[in-house]
């Protein structure tokens, strides 16, 4: 009879041929019964301490059969080594080097019948040794991973039952090394494949269930990629992981209660490039595991508030479940007090507020302004004086964003103003930037007249009372007293109401000629009593043309010093001392 293998003698082997052949038949009756036959020879071979011959059969079934290139033989060879293993029993844990490692080769075989009977051959042998398995557990890991991604029914059930063995043992033993798994996973949640995505999360999952399971020590190390599955295609990966991650949340929060270690911060530089992800569950679940780190170790984060706040502000326009979180967030970040001292970085903080300033979205505008207020207000003096912030820059860019802003009549477009005029007043409480503040409001009035009619008034009152008001109206006068446009002079008659409010009770009558003289330039020199000079000016206004706008303006000057306020200014015209003063009453 000549041999089903060619170049190999029957007396060569320690198989009989008949068993050979029934292991490659295509009939699982046959292959069944070849499998008991390799299973009782093994038993005898054992039981006569013979492992010599054990090893030979061993050796045949690899290179003849599961090294072929032949599919029925490879397949056949993997089941005769699945067939010695449930032999040896006990005794196969000397021989899993020969065993294993030509059935692992087999999962990567092109053929996923070959993968199957791959799986099938592993899983007796996984079954039979236990823990012994567990020294090429991550080789195991790494061929189903990849084997999970293969679109075939009968694969994938040979897969799955593999795979819950292997956690069935690798969560009994303490034989599993963490250490060795670890950068594996994180290697693997790389893939973006979702059936791999969704075996990923089940080891990460069952694993975390291990009663004193160290995974969250190693949290960091597949973080990210776990917080990537959020955005899966699959609503049932992006449902796993969210679930996953949920667990790990509640787990730091249980450790931070028990003062356990936690990388805070690692995990914050991660969270807030999440919390800009266009997917919405990624930045709601970012967003939410930063709103907790806040409330859990608000004062341990301060290196990375300007990481936090980075984060925040963009979720503050965001969808309404987002958008709540955030300004919590917000709410929870600002009422922490720090001393500078203590290397709380201010200056990063005020750079994310006013890049934010920016915005395509108003509430994040208003946010970012709203910050800036806050930390002039708590830390003026490190601002103002610091050397990390250009004050006279700064202030430009908030008062491009006002100017921008207070021409629309919308109620959150007003609330810019307001906190817009409280970040200049803050600054401008220095004598230095006090006069930068009036000159460019000044200018930006008398280019956008409508500015000016709109919301001067409001400007103006309010800055009155963020600031000295005397000092508001001084600075103010010294600004226009060399102004040469009649139109913009007369801003104060425009602010008539303002100036009536201010004035009444102030005592100061130098207060009222001050200002008196550089807004109505046509009578500048009446409060003075300079009447000869008042006189001259008038008798010049004939010579010019008195159009409309000219007498409406004229009406409200002459309305403005029939007030009670210039009561002393009328009083002196009337006396008979004062030659002039006739002459520029008429």
């Amino acid at each position: 009879m000549r041999s089903i293998f060619p170049g190999v003698s029957r007396s060569m082997t320690v198989m009989p041929p008949n068993v050979v052949i029934k292991l490659v038949d295509k009939k699982s009756n046959k292959r069944n019964a070849a499998t008991l036959e390799v299973v009782d020879t093994v038993k005898k071979f054992v039981e006569a301490h013979d492992h010599g011959r054990i090893t030979e059969m061993i050796n045949f079934l690899i290179t003849e059969m599961t090294d072929s290139e032949n599919l029925d033989r490879k397949k056949g060879g993997l089941l005769g080594l699945s067939a010695v293993t449930l032999g040896l029993t006990t005794e196969a844990a000397q021989h899993l080097q020969q065993i294993v490692p030509p059935v692992l080769n087999a999962f990567s075989h092109q053929d996923s019948k070959v993968g199957y009977c791959a799986c099938q051959a592993l899983y007796n042998i996984a079954k039979v040794v236990r823990e012994g398995i567990i020294e090429f557990f991550n080789q195991i890991f790494d061929a189903l991973s990849k084997l999970s991604a293969v679109p075939d029914a009968d694969l994938q059930g040979a897969v799955y039952r593999l795979d819950r063995l292997m956690k069935d043992i690798a969560t009994e033993t303490d034989l599993f090394s963490y250490e060795e798994f670890i950068p594996l996973l994180r290697e693997r949640m790389l893939v973006l494949n979702p059936s791999v995505r969704k075996f990923l999360i089940g080891w990460i999952t069952v694993l975390d269930g291990v009663s004193d399971s160290p995974i969250l020590d190693y949290l960091l190390d597949f973080f990210d990629g776990l917080f990537n599955m959020l955005s899966d295609i699959s609503d049932e990966v992006r449902e796993q992981a969210h679930s996953a991650i949920a667990r790990f949340l509640q787990e730091i929060k249980c450790s931070a209660v028990r003062f356990l270690p936690v990388d805070y911060g690692r995990m914050v530089k991660i969270l807030a490039l999440k919390a800009a992800c266009s997917d919405e569950l990624t930045r709601l679940t970012a967003i939410t595991w930063i709103n907790e780190f806040v409330k859990l170790c608000g004062a341990q984060l301060l290196p990375y508030y300007a990481d936090i706040l980075g984060a925040i502000l963009p979720c503050i326009s965001d969808e309404e479940k987002i958008r709540m979180v955030a300004c919590e967030t917000s709410e929870e970040l600002c009422a922490i007090s720090f001393d500078p001292a203590e290397g709380f970085d201010i200056g990063a903080l005020l750079s994310i507020a006013r890049r934010e300033l920016s915005s395509a979205w108003e509430k994040t505008r208003i946010e970012a302004l709203s910050w800036i207020a806050t930390l002039l207000e708590k830390y003026r003096a490190e601002v103002i004086c610091g050397s990390f912030l250009n004050v006279l820059s700064f202030l430009n860019d908030i008062f491009d964003t006002l100017v921008k802003a207070l021409s629309d009549p919308s109620d959150e477009h007003f609330q810019m103003v307001l906190l817009a005029l409280e970040v200049h007043s803050s600054i401008a409480r220095d004598p230095q930037h006090f006069h930068h503040l009036f000159a460019s409001l000044c200018q930006n009035f008398r280019v956008d007249n409508s500015l000016l009619e709109k919301r001067g008034a409001l400007i103006i009152c309010r800055l009155c009372v963020l600031l000295d008001p005397e000092r508001v109206y001084r600075e103010l006068s010294t600004i226009l007293e060399g102004q040469t446009d009649l139109d913009f002079a007369t801003i104060m008659v425009q602010l008539r109401g303002l100036l009536k409010q201010s004035l009444v009770n102030a005592a100061d009558k130098d207060l009222f000629v001050s200002l008196f003289y550089c807004i109505f330039v046509i009578v500048c020199d009446l409060p003075l009593q300079a009447y000869q000079h008042a006189s001259f000016v008038i008798q010049s206004l004939l010579e010019e043309d008195m159009n409309i706008k000219f007498l409406v303006q004229l009406e409200k000057l002459i309305r403005l010093l029939e007030t009670p306020v210039f009561a002393y200014l009328r009083l002196q015209v009337h006396s008979l001392q004062f030659v002039y003063s006739f002459k520029a009453q008429f």
